[in-house]
């Protein structure tokens, strides 16, 4: 026992020094919830403000649609003569600005029915999801009770491409856990190779090979298709880097048969399931313009897409009562000053949501105007190579607004434009120069690059270091492993898999 409190009393001694008080002043800045939530409406595209606005008028009744201004009522501070309640609560029960008319907001900038025939929107498919095309399927199966529960598990994991990305004995975890089915992973294979039977020819796979195995071996018989099993069986590595020349040797074939198997590959399916998508995802793969650029006689005229989006004010009823409750302080009980506290919050975030919808629409509207004044040439004439570089530092110092509020504006927006609908990210692009000096966006150096791989020999494809010397004739210095980044971001691939025979 003494021994033990003397190393206590050693191990204090020892950790004395380094325990010490410290007054220390820091400045932190730290958002509020409103602002947090106003940051989060300017990153919505208008298809998700729309859902934002109609679930915001649905859950707070002191918000309305409509933009008739109501009557002016006098506030209930002027009725009483400024008289407050005795309460222990010093709750603020002033009007405030809910009953002017500048509750009608004005940020439904121009209405876009006059455009409605010639919006420019990409259609989604109709119908029924992947995964209800193919549960009416399994409807037509006599299988057992326990077959049929592991075939709807199934078809629940199975993505929008067709695939079953979940490992078989994960699935089988899931359903002893959630589901109380005692099943191994040979019972869910059997139950596998049964969906995998189904429309569309390859859906089910656990990976790309097996899905074109499946669409293969559901094909009517021939040598080439026999060739097709083969290569991917027992040679998919080298079919999809493109080692042809292995492929030939190992096969022992000529390169005419071994054009007509490759052939028969690539005119396969890789994404059985991509015709078909469920409700939510289908109405979000709409595109619909935030913005509305149009170009006249030399004149760009900007506007809003919100017609989706309804004018709100302040409800009536709600003012009224919250009048009628703050006139008459005196001698209120704790249940109506809660009541008042209720509609009184109701009102508060009624008001704010208004104004943020408006202060939303002012930074996209400025945001938008600053784009336009810098790719004037391009609106006009929709020439890609009018295009200038921009950064976001850019637009942010026209616009007057901070780099991270630019960054959320221009994500996840659209506008519309005499040639087209763009994303905003778009007209983004850093700048190179060329040997004489001038600066010229990347993104003609990368157009440029296109142009000459879309043209290239398929044989004898363009390399990384060819490119740069194409790029350098036509007065552009580019290093070969900026060529290469060019290339990534342009989503082509190296020489090698581009590569035909």
């Amino acid at each position: 026992m003494v021994y033990a409190l003397g190393c206590l009393s050693d191990y204090i001694a020892m950790i004395s020094p380094m325990l010490k008080q410290q007054l220390q002043q820091k400045l932190q800045q730290k958002l509020s919830p409103q602002q947090i939530q106003l940051i989060r409406l300017l990153e919505l595209p208008t298809i998700e403000l729309e859902e934002r606005v109609k679930h915001e008028l649905e859950d707070n009744p002191a918000l309305e649609e409509g933009k008739e201004p109501v009557d002016d009522i006098e506030r209930a501070d002027d009725a009483e003569g400024g008289e407050e309640a005795s309460s222990s609560d010093d709750t603020d029960l002033s009007l405030g600005d809910y009953l002017t008319e500048d509750d009608i907001p004005d940020y439904k900038l121009r209405e876009m029915t006059e455009r409605a025939e010639r919006k420019e929107e990409v259609p989604f498919a109709e119908g029924q999801s992947l995964n209800e095309h193919l549960l009416r399927q399994l409807g037509l199966r006599d299988l057992p009770e326990k077959q049929m529960k592991i075939a709807e598990y199934i078809i629940g994991n199975i993505d929008d491409d067709g695939y079953l990305r979940r490992e078989l004995p994960a699935i089988a975890d899931d359903l002893i856990f959630q589901a109380g089915q005692e099943v191994d992973e040979k019972d869910i294979e059997s139950v596998l190779r049964i969906i995998q039977d189904f429309d569309p020819v390859g859906v089910g796979a656990r990976d790309l090979r097996e899905c074109l195995l499946i669409q293969l071996k559901k094909k009517e018989r021939s040598a080439v298709t026999d060739w097709a099993i083969h290569v991917l069986a027992d040679y998919f590595e080298e079919f999809i880097r493109k080692h042809y020349d292995k492929i030939s040797k190992g096969l022992d074939i000529d390169e005419e048969t071994l054009k007509k198997v490759i052939r028969e590959i690539t005119l396969l399916n890789p994404k059985p399931g991509n015709d078909w998508g469920n409700s939510m995802e289908m109405a979000m793969s709409q595109i619909v313009p935030d913005f509305v650029v149009e170009a006249n006689n030399g004149e760009l005229t900007l506007s809003m897409n919100n017609r989706g989006i309804p004018d709100m004010r302040i409800n009536r009823e709600y003012a009224e009562m919250f009048q009628d409750y703050s006139a008459n302080k005196a001698n209120q009980t704790a249940e109506r000053r809660e009541a008042v506290q209720f509609v009184k919050q109701k009102l508060d975030s009624a008001q704010w949501f208004i104004d943020a919808i408006k202060q939303r629409n002012d930074t996209l509207r400025r945001t938008m105007e600053a784009i336009i004044c810098l790719q004037r040439d391009f609106f006009l004439t929709g020439d890609e190579r009018t295009l200038r570089p921009m950064i976001l530092k850019d637009v942010a110092e026209r616009a007057g607004y901070d780099i991270s509020t630019i960054s959320r504006v221009s994500n996840s927006k659209y506008v519309q434009t005499n040639f087209g609908i763009y994303p905003l990210k778009y007209f983004f692009s850093e700048s190179t120069r060329t040997d004489n000096g001038e600066e010229i966006s990347t993104r003609e150096v990368k157009k440029i690059m296109k142009e000459h791989i879309d043209a290239e020999n398929k044989k004898k494809p363009l390399t990384d270091e060819e490119l740069a010397t194409i790029l350098k004739e036509k007065g552009y210095v580019i290093a070969r492993r900026t060529v290469a980044k060019y290339r990534e971001q342009l989503g082509i691939p190296v020489a090698r898999l581009r590569k035909e025979i």
